[in-house]
């Protein structure tokens, strides 16, 4: 069972102490509306994690007010923008013809194909050349799509976020930088 605390530091707030399988060092993040958790590998003590979390509230205290501004900037776009309701057969099918284009267009094979709905990434790609897509995908703009469908092809080839990475994706897909940092504002959609 993964143990989990909540504690409460002066000036900053709520944070959520939470071991993780996943993690290898202790990982502060701070999310809009999610908050601030601490990630704590497994050996670590929610009281080690509880230091770690108070020697960083200089840090925290310092983001909270883009925190704050990222949380109302993203319910005002929330109030103009209508998300439709995702029709998953039709979506999945749409992910995977749009996949295996992308992937013969740009000479990048991949293994097989997971379309999923996941709640913190659009998509994801293992060392087997795997790929993952979150089904959400469909309902963004096509250029938005088409981009992050690119992005896991171009890991198949390399498989971190190194320059080389970026320089074969922009090679591959020009304003890819624009058109990730477009991306990130539909964060919402995944909380």
């Amino acid at each position: 069972m993964i143990q989990k605390k909540k504690v409460l530091i002066s000036g900053v707030g709520e944070i959520l102490l939470e071991h993780s399988h996943r993690a290898k060092y202790m990982n502060l993040s701070i999310r809009p509306f999610r908050g601030i958790r601490v990630a704590v590998p497994r050996g670590v003590s929610l009281e080690s994690a509880e230091a770690f979390a108070l020697s960083k509230t200089d840090w925290i205290i310092r983001h909270l007010p883009r925190l704050k501004a990222m949380e109302q900037a993203l319910r005002e776009r929330q109030k103009t923008q209508s998300i439709i309701p995702i029709d998953r057969p039709a979506a999945k099918a749409r992910l995977i013809k749009r996949l295996d284009e992308l992937s013969q267009k740009h000479g990048l094979p991949y293994n097989r194909v997971f379309v999923k709905s996941q709640k913190t990434r659009w998509g994801s790609c293992s060392a087997k050349k795997n790929i993952n897509l979150n089904i959400q995908l469909a309902g963004l703009p096509e250029t938005l799509m088409d981009y992050a469908i690119v992005h896991e092809l171009v890991h198949t080839k390399i498989l971190n976020h190194s320059r080389d990475f970026w320089e074969e994706l922009e090679n591959r897909l020009p304003g890819a930088l624009r058109f990730d940092r477009e991306l990130r504002k539909y964060a919402l959609l995944l909380v």
